[in-house]
């Protein structure tokens, strides 16, 4: 019981400190640590992941809205295609995930993205500037199709919506960087809650003890890692996120196969 709630808050400090400091998806760290090191069922573990990422979410939501760096109204087609394709990717998930060869398989894929994220953040550092790829104007349509995709991995497996719906903000968007993460991580608390309860649903409660260490312990390493974040500089937040996943990724990989 007590390695079990360990682990998990050493889960939570992992998705506390990325998504207080980049914004990245509390499944990022929770989801493998918990397949990994506690042989918890991939389908279980994502759902913790997106209960985990609530509060954190709501939170820094709130504080950009403080600021005025939410704005919804042209992102409501993408908001939309997000909360949808979250229900459908999280029944998806469901089927991949339910023998033992998905778990391992789904385990893999997690580690793999984890420690391809951070070589992202190390090599390609996001700057805040505007992005070579950025359309000249905003594009609904594109908004949409990005919002499919985005909801359909947000149920699926957890990740990557906080970084992809920033990408997708700014490039086809028109959306200034602190503009697109105030909305991007206003979108995942709804994402978040949507894929979470769809999870229950589907497969029951998870572990409460777990459930519960998760969601309190991401949620004070949030605001703790937000707090740092404002007092450094961007490349120190590229390479805080960048080594902490890479060396999570790492780390799981050889104790999975030791």
């Amino acid at each position: 019981m007590m390695k079990e709630i360990f682990i998990c808050i050493i889960a939570g400090f992992g998705a506390g400190a990325s998504t207080g400091f980049s914004g990245l998806s509390a499944a990022v760290f929770i989801a493998p640590i918990l397949i990994t090191a506690l042989g918890v069922p991939a389908y279980e573990a994502i759902g913790i992941s997106l209960a985990s990422d609530i509060l954190a979410s709501a939170v820094s939501a709130y504080t950009y809205k403080q600021h005025g760096n939410i704005e919804l109204k042209k992102a409501s087609g993408l908001m939309g295609a997000v909360f949808a394709f979250a229900i459908i990717g999280s029944i998806a998930a469901y089927f991949v995930t339910d023998d033992e060869f998905g778990n391992k398989l789904f385990g893999t894929w997690m580690l793999l993205a984890e420690i391809a994220v951070g070589l992202r953040f190390l090599i390609f550092p996001v700057t805040g500037e505007k992005d070579p790829l950025t359309v000249k104007k905003s594009s609904p349509l594109l908004l949409v199709i990005c919002g499919i995709g985005i909801g359909f991995l947000c149920g699926f497996q957890g990740t990557g919506g906080g970084m992809l719906l920033l990408i997708a903000l700014t490039s086809f968007g028109r959306y200034g960087f602190k503009q697109a993460v105030g909305t991007s991580v206003f979108i995942m608390t709804f994402t978040a809650l949507i894929g979470a309860a769809s999870h229950f649903i589907i497969n029951g409660w998870p572990d409460m003890s777990m459930l519960v260490t998760c969601i309190i312990s991401t949620f004070v390493f949030a605001r703790l890692a937000a707090n740092t974040a404002n007092r450094i500089t961007v490349k120190q937040l590229n390479l805080i996120t960048g080594w902490l996943l890479l060396g999570t990724g790492i780390l799981l990989a050889i104790f999975e196969n030791i």
